[in-house]
Order: C-alpha cells, then sequence, then structure tokens
C-alpha cells in the first residue's frame, strides 16, 4: 500500500544545471540536495523544501512537461507571484476552480508546468 510520496521528478536539456539551481533555489528558496555520486553523473539537481522533494533530471532528447507538473503547498501565494512576475515568469491564475483553493501554474526555464497552491 502506498504510504506518501518521496518525490516528483521533471525533466531538464543537459548541461543546463545552472539555470535550474537559479529556479529553483534562487527564485523559489529551495535548497540544494547532494545527489548520491553514482548519480551525479547523470546531470541534474535534486531539491528539497519542506515536505517537497524535487528531482530534475536529464532527458534527452529533451522534451518539456506541458501538462503534468508538480503541485507545491506554499505560505504566500501572492507574494510567490509578484516574484516570479518581477523575474519575468508568466503566472497563470486559476483560483476557485477547485473550491477554496487559490493557485496559479508558471513554468521553469525548460518550459516545465509548476503549479502553486494556497489553500
Amino acid at each position: 500500500m502506498i504510504t506518501g510520496i518521496d518525490h516528483v521528478q521533471v525533466a531538464m536539456p543537459g548541461g543546463q544545471e545552472a539555470a535550474v539551481r537559479d529556479f529553483y533555489a534562487g527564485l523559489l528558496g529551495m535548497s540544494e540536495v547532494a545527489k548520491p555520486p553514482a548519480l551525479a553523473a547523470r546531470g541534474g539537481c535534486w531539491f528539497s523544501s519542506g515536505a517537497a522533494v524535487l528531482h530534475v533530471g536529464v532527458e534527452e532528447p529533451f522534451a518539456p512537461a506541458k501538462k503534468a507538473h508538480p503541485a507545491f503547498l506554499v505560505e504566500d501565494l501572492d507574494d510567490l507571484e509578484r516574484t516570479l512576475l518581477g523575474a519575468g515568469h508568466e503566472c497563470v491564475r486559476a483560483d476557485d476552480e477547485i473550491p477554496g483553493v487559490r493557485r496559479f501554474h508558471t513554468f521553469d526555464p525548460f518550459g516545465n508546468r509548476i503549479e502553486f497552491q494556497q489553500a
């Protein structure tokens, strides 16, 4: 029986670790987690924040996930939206599509869809 989620993974093109760190650690404030040596050679980065764990792995050929996406819970949705907009990232609001949930979608530097929610 499933008891939880260990992590979610999204893809990135090879050689773009600086851009992925700038977005997930720099902009979103996630902490980078060291990958085990056997996996580090494959490229990509791992991040965590609170209970959320995200693995960003190299996939060739790369194609961004335009529909499938992780959804992160945040403390201050409006502040995060201002931060992302200020950094040039589009934020598409989807408030009230789920009763009682405020949320928006954006895209990481590679075009992967990312959702942020605040109940």
